[in-house]
């Protein structure tokens, strides 16, 4: 069955490519996953706040390599994409990527994480923020989407910053672990100012 509409990127437009860093600010930056950062992602999914809307935990260190290992396939399928947010010492502080990659839609999702240590400081939004920039500028998206628990006013705030407008809820859409939640959908465009 032909397609009336071409896919708005063409496949290997994001594969094909060296996933990149990007620096944040000083002090902060974002980078592919390694192996070597298993043991921190291992506490990360430790934590019961990122338990609580990441619903995963690891149960050891081979999961968290796994976990680590994966991303550099989903880069490369271009299906997915995670990077770690690393500190000035180039240890990972959080998470910032893409969920749900579309190229037919040049669409995909965002989705972040921060370790305790490292809260309260901007660097979610941050992160969000400059992924965003580069994923319209560079990798040539067109639409970025963010879902979020209506219940985490964290994540709420974190996609505000971001300049992530609030578009509508989605009412019992994701199960946590204590039941359904609504969640908040937020969006931007490439067309939206920056």
């Amino acid at each position: 069955m032909p397609l009336l509409v071409a896919p708005a990127l063409p496949a290997g437009s994001v594969g094909g490519q060296e996933q990149p860093h990007l620096p944040v600010r000083p002090g902060l930056a974002l980078r592919p996953w390694r192996d070597g950062d298993a043991p921190l992602v291992r506490v990360a999914f430790d934590c019961p706040d990122i338990q609580r809307w990441h619903v995963r935990r690891f149960d050891g260190d081979d999961e968290a390599r796994a976990w680590t290992a994966q991303w550099a396939g989903r880069w490369r399928a271009e299906t997915a994409a995670s990077w770690a947010i690393v500190d000035a010492d180039d240890r990972p502080v959080g998470q910032v990527g893409w969920r749900g990659v579309l190229l037919s839609e040049a669409s995909a999702h965002l989705s972040y994480w921060v370790l305790p240590t490292a809260r309260g400081r901007g660097v979610a939004a941050a992160a969000a923020r400059t992924l965003t920039r580069w994923s319209f500028t560079r990798a040539g998206l067109h639409r970025l989407a963010l879902e979020h628990s209506t219940a985490n006013a964290a994540s709420c705030r974190v996609a505000a910053r971001a300049g992530f407008t609030v578009e509508g809820v989605l009412r019992g859409s994701v199960r946590h672990a204590d039941g359904w939640h609504d969640m908040h959908l937020h969006a931007r465009l490439r067309t939206d100012p920056m």
